[in-house]
C-alpha cells in the first residue's frame, strides 16, 4: 500500500510540475498586445535638429531703370533650429526656424553709393522630406517646399531709407543624419532657396525702386535628437 501512495504522490507532483511548465511556455508564446507591441518597437514622430548655418547669398540684383546696376550682400554664419514630424518613416514635415542679417551694397555702375543699407531677415521654411531608411545609421534624405521671408528692422545707409518686401519662395534641400543611437545623431544639411524680393528706397530724396536676388545657400551642420 506504501508503494502505491508513492507512486501516486510521485505522479501528481509530475502532474503538477508539468501544468506549470506547460502555463509558463504559453506564456512566454502567447502574442504582445498591440499597446505592448508598440511600447517596445516605436519611436516618437517628432525630432529636432540644431545647427549652425552658413548664409551664402546669390549676390544679384537691380536699381530700375539704371542700367548695368547691381547689388550684394554679405555672407553669414547663424544658430538655426528645426523642427520635423515624421508621417511615416519615410515621409517628414521639417520646419526651419532662424534670422540673419543682410548688409545691401551696390554694385557695377551704382557701386560708388556703396553700402547702401541693412536689413534682418526671418526666413521660415517648410519641406515636405523623403528619408531613406535602407542605409542603417546613416539616413540620407531630400525634400522640396516653400519659403516666407520677412525682412525687419531695415536701416538706410548710402540710401536715405530702404524697405524689402516680404516675399514668398520655393526650397530645396538634402542631407543627412547619422543617428549613434535611437535618439542622438549628427546631420548635415544643404538647401537652396529662392528668395527675389522687391524693394523701395529713398536716396538723396528720389524714390528708387528695384528688385534684390538673394536666393541664398543654406549649409548647415549640427546635432539630431528623436525624440
Amino acid at each position: 500500500m506504501t508503494t502505491i501512495w508513492t507512486t501516486v504522490r510521485t505522479l501528481a507532483l509530475c502532474a503538477s510540475t508539468l501544468t506549470v511548465a506547460s502555463a509558463a511556455t504559453a506564456a512566454d508564446l502567447m502574442p504582445m498586445t498591440p499597446a505592448e507591441e508598440a511600447a517596445m518597437t516605436s519611436v516618437s514622430p517628432w525630432m529636432i535638429r540644431l545647427r549652425g548655418l552658413g548664409v551664402i547669398t546669390e549676390d544679384k540684383g537691380s536699381l530700375a531703370g539704371v542700367a548695368g546696376s547691381d547689388l550684394s550682400y554679405s555672407d553669414t554664419v547663424v544658430p538655426e533650429l528645426d523642427i520635423s514630424y515624421f508621417f511615416t518613416d519615410n515621409i517628414a514635415a521639417e520646419l526651419i526656424l532662424g534670422t540673419t542679417y543682410a548688409n545691401i551694397d551696390g554694385e557695377g555702375t551704382i557701386s560708388g553709393y556703396g553700402k547702401i543699407g541693412k536689413t534682418w531677415l526671418l526666413p521660415p521654411t517648410l519641406t515636405l522630406q523623403y528619408h531613406f531608411t535602407n542605409f542603417g545609421n546613416f539616413k540620407p534624405y531630400v525634400g522640396a517646399g516653400v519659403n516666407y521671408s520677412i525682412f525687419y528692422n531695415q536701416k538706410g545707409s548710402a540710401a536715405d531709407s530702404i524697405d524689402v518686401k516680404n516675399t514668398f519662395g520655393a526650397a530645396l534641400q538634402v542631407g543627412f543624419d547619422y543617428m549613434v543611437d535611437q535618439h542622438w545623431g549628427v546631420n548635415f544639411d544643404v538647401k537652396k532657396i529662392f528668395m527675389e524680393a522687391d524693394y523701395d528706397a529713398v536716396v538723396g530724396g528720389t524714390p528708387v525702386s528695384g528688385k534684390a536676388k538673394l536666393n541664398p545657400w543654406l549649409i548647415g551642420a549640427g546635432v539630431t535628437y528623436r525624440f
